[in-house]
Order: structure tokens, then sequence, then C-alpha cells
């Protein structure tokens, strides 16, 4: 079966998903976006309102940021995968429960194996969480200590990196954000 009719396959699991209680409130399942065959694979930590609104990942005001960010880089969102680590809305955003995030997993995992890419960039504190446990990483510091450092597994290279919607709330910590992808740029 190839790449293709298997992401196809996961993201038709996902669409009838009740797993937890989040697809009680979704309006749309947000599986990921891009390329399937790019080397660079993005997760964020989940859905916001426009997100779960249009099904698209990181469409908002986040994904704008995360947009610059990527030019910066010279690449498109076409050029990348983009997904999450929950795929339905939390209530008002609020950040994922344990359980949310184990129930949810299961389909990060597939996409992970399928898409089999070489740089894993971690958006935010939920998505380092998730990819540290997956991978057996035990590093226990603040986002601030890890953010920007490559950490090499075998074939693939994990960079954690602040959230795009860091710079919402944060406005000077863009900067930061430009330096690291601007240094991604070595890997590509």
């Amino acid at each position: 079966m190839n790449k293709n009719k298997k992401i196809k396959d996961i993201e038709k699991k996902v669409q009838n998903c009740q797993k937890c209680s989040l697809y009680k409130t979704r309006k749309n399942v947000v599986f990921g976006s891009g390329n399937i065959n790019s080397k660079i694979f993005f997760i964020g930590e989940g859905p916001g309102k426009k997100e779960d609104e249009t099904g698209i990942p990181f469409c908002g005001r986040a994904g704008k940021i995360l947009n610059k960010l990527l030019e910066l880089m010279r690449l498109k969102r076409e050029d990348v995968y983009i997904t999450s680590v929950l795929k339905c809305r939390t209530p008002k955003n609020r950040k994922p429960k344990t359980k949310e995030v184990e129930k949810c997993s299961f389909y990060l995992e597939k996409q992970i194996e399928i898409i089999n890419p070489e740089i894993i960039i971690c958006l935010g504190k939920t998505a380092v969480d998730f990819i540290f446990k997956k991978f057996k990483i035990d590093k226990k510091e603040k986002m601030g200590k890890i953010r920007g450092k490559v950490i090499n597994m075998g074939n693939k290279k994990i960079i954690p990196l602040y959230h795009p919607a860091y710079a919402i709330y944060k406005p000077q910590k863009f900067n930061i954000m430009k330096n690291d992808f601007i240094k991604l740029k070595e890997f590509l």
C-alpha cells in the first residue's frame, strides 16, 4: 500500500474517532496537511478555533506566524508536513489533558511512521513532551533551555521550538523564533 493511501486510511479513522469526549464539541477534525514525502515534520499542540472551523492546521494567527517563519527557511507549507498532537480542539483552547493525548497519540504515531520524516520539529511543550516520551528522551528542561537544540535519534533529528502562538502573547520572543528558524536552514 502506498504512502498516500495509508495516510488517507488513518485520516478516515480520525474523522470517525470517538475515543475521548472532544469529538462531541469539534466542528472539524484537524488531521494534518502538506507534503507527505517531506523530510520535515512539524507538530503543534492541537487545533484552535480557526483550525476547528476549517479543518486546516495552523491557519489562524499562529499559522500566519508559522508561514513567516517558514519563509525564513525558504519553505512554504506545501514543502513540509504539519500536524498536531490532538486532532480535535479542546474547549476554550485549554491545555490538552493527559488522557486526551494518550487517546489521540495513535494517529500521530501512525503519521510519523508513514511519513518517516528525518526532522521532527516540535512546536511547544505539548509536542515536545509527546515526542520525548515516544523516543524515550530523558530531558526535563524548560522550553527556554531546550528550544533550538538538535537531538539526534538514529536517523531522525528532533528539534524543540517555541510554538508560534507564543509570539502572539510575548511579541518580544519573535526574534528568538526567527533566529531558531534561520538556524534550521542548515539541516535542509
